[in-house]
């Protein structure tokens, strides 16, 4: 199941779905008449990824949804734990350990070591799966930490979490109701306090890895399409997709919750019921 959410999820991203529409458009426009058909699905492919790689577009959606939540305030009190939300990495060792992870994930882990520092007697929890690899992106993340002069015993690794809904279980497993600031990126914020909240924890959140700015004042970078801006379209239907999943994912939840709550009757039950009926009804008059 969840690797099937996976690839439905990215064959669903913007860049797929556009080129799949521009492809099929071509196999149209060879292998049948229906040319206008065809140039509509084209047109429609080109356009589309076009606007998503135009910043005038790209970056409002985008800041919307990072600029949810503001940066980290310090709490008066005091911190506990520390948790940072894997992304991704690759193992090579021609390359530096922080070299292998992702982009979004040396910002996350770096700004988890910022609030960690701030807070000393304060833990890190460190969360992610392997994703086909041979080692987990916890320990991958916990490397860099290490390296990076966090102590070795105040790391903990959480390192079977695939997604967030179960970074937040195992957390909430961890620590229970224990003071946690929750590190991740901006655009990842909203739904990942949602998860935890719905667990009824309250972390503070941290949120990292800004990609959607509008100073931008050349007009060479902000009206030449770019690939960093269709990263931004991405990453704001990723979210959108997962919002949408999470909410579909409350709703069976919440039928199976009321099902279970039903009474249920058995036949003697019944039975038992419909005797009770008949006495209370009046005999029928023979004369």
């Amino acid at each position: 199941m969840f690797e099937l959410k996976k690839f439905l999820s990215s064959m669903l991203m913007p860049l797929p779905g556009l080129l799949l529409i521009g492809f099929i458009g071509l196999m149209i426009l060879w292998f049948s008449k229906k040319k206008g058909f065809a140039s509509f699905l084209l047109t429609l492919s080109l356009l589309g990824i076009f606007l998503l790689s135009f910043q005038p577009i790209t970056t409002p959606l985008l800041k919307s949804t990072e600029r949810i939540y503001p940066s980290f305030i310090a709490p008066e009190t005091p911190v506990e734990y520390v948790l940072v939300l894997g992304n991704g990495h690759v193992v090579d060792d021609e390359i530096s350990p922080i070299s292998e992870l992702s982009r979004a994930a040396v910002m996350r882990l770096t700004e988890g070591i910022r609030i960690y520092r701030m807070y000393p007697g304060s833990k890190m929890i460190l969360s992610g799966y392997n994703g086909g690899t041979t080692v987990s992106h916890a320990r991958m993340m916990a490397h860099v930490a290490l390296s990076l002069g966090v102590n070795k015993s105040d790391i903990l690794l959480l390192e079977s979490a695939r997604d967030t809904h179960e970074e937040a279980m195992q957390t909430f497993n961890a620590v229970g109701d224990k003071t946690v600031v929750l590190v991740t990126s901006a655009s990842h914020m909203p739904r990942a306090m949602a998860e935890f909240k719905y667990l009824g924890m309250t972390p503070t959140p941290a949120p990292t890895n800004y990609l959607a700015h509008s100073e931008i004042n050349q007009p060479w970078e902000k009206y030449a399409p770019k690939a960093k801006y269709l990263e931004q379209s991405e990453r704001f239907w990723y979210e959108q997709m997962g919002r949408w999943f999470m909410q579909l994912k409350d709703l069976v939840m919440e039928k199976e919750k009321q099902a279970q709550e039903t009474p249920q009757l058995d036949m003697e039950d019944v039975i038992d019921k419909v005797d009770e009926i008949k006495q209370s009804l009046p005999l029928p008059n023979k004369s």
